[in-house]
């Protein structure tokens, strides 16, 4: 199956994200939200980062233009009912995602391709919403889409050969580096990064070491472009402990235990550059 036609469904943090690649790469997109207002803010995001690139000198305005013109929205999930493949983007709720792929599954044609963007939830507990998941993937792209070049493409027991071929060749030419995986907890990247994150916090919660000299140590040390804690203030705390909670929930393994630290962060709503304050002050 070749994909010609994308429908992204959620143009939030990740969707018009998505979006973008996929209008910039020459797909004909259109993306669902549930409000007019949400559809316009999020094209105002794109048209924003696509300005800004035109400046950088690394797009033209005729491209910009032509990206921006590949763009539909709409509040109508119906008009989704002929794309190749489908992508959600929504926020990390299974019971959104599964009503989601309950209503594509009435929607899409039967050799539709349905995607999901969860950075940790089981593709499985998704696909069986419907009547055709050999044809449901995960599709797992990294913050921001438009600059990071990974593309996780997660596989479950029932998913065909053809879907992984067809979503492989569809992501390497938005320019991503494609890696396949398991349906497991965490995926690859989540499954080995998260309880690093988790360890640097819980070390200095202990006060072994000042967030700065935690962060300096991994970049001078590791040659990491980004220590821990910048990286949880950059990531949102809030998802670090989303993402630890929903690990621990599937493996009941101790070492997803968010640290206290974080559960306080999150109830005071110190949530990283997003609130302006994190591990670090960002409101400067």
């Amino acid at each position: 199956m070749e994909i010609k036609k994308v429908g992204v469904v959620g143009i939030g943090t990740m969707g018009h994200g998505i979006t973008q690649v996929s209008a910039q790469a020459g797909y004909d997109v259109i993306v669902v939200d549930a409000t007019d207002e949400l559809l316009k803010k999020g094209m105002a995001t794109i048209d924003k980062v696509m300005s800004r690139n035109v400046e950088k000198g690394k797009v033209t305005q005729e491209e910009k233009d032509a990206t921006m013109g590949r763009i539909k929205t709409s509040t109508n999930m119906k008009d989704l009912a002929d794309r190749d493949v489908v992508v959600e983007a929504v926020f990390e709720s299974l019971d959104l995602k599964k009503q989601i792929f309950t209503d594509l599954e009435k929607i899409c044609r039967k050799d539709a391709i349905l995607g999901t963007n969860t950075s940790c939830l089981s593709i499985m507990d998704i696909a069986v919403q419907t009547t055709r998941p050999e044809k449901v993937v995960g599709l797992h792209f990294f913050v921001p889409p438009q600059v990071m070049k990974l593309l996780e493409i997660v596989r479950t027991i029932a998913t065909d050969d053809e879907t992984i071929e067809a979503c492989k060749k569809w992501g390497e030419s938005l320019g991503k580096s494609c890696v396949i995986a398991k349906d497991t907890p965490g995926f690859i990247v989540n499954a080995l990064m998260n309880p690093y994150l988790l360890d640097a916090i819980r070390m200095y919660e202990a006060g072994i070491a000042s967030a700065e000299d935690i962060d300096t140590a991994i970049k001078m040390g590791l040659n990491y472009p980004m220590g821990p804690l910048t990286l949880c203030d950059f990531a949102g705390v809030d998802i670090i402990k989303f993402v630890a909670d929903s690990m621990y929930e599937q493996t009941k393994d101790p070492k997803w235990i968010a640290p206290v630290l974080l559960n306080k962060m999150v109830a005071a709503g110190w949530l990283g550059q997003k609130t302006g304050k994190g591990f670090y002050d960002h409101s400067k």
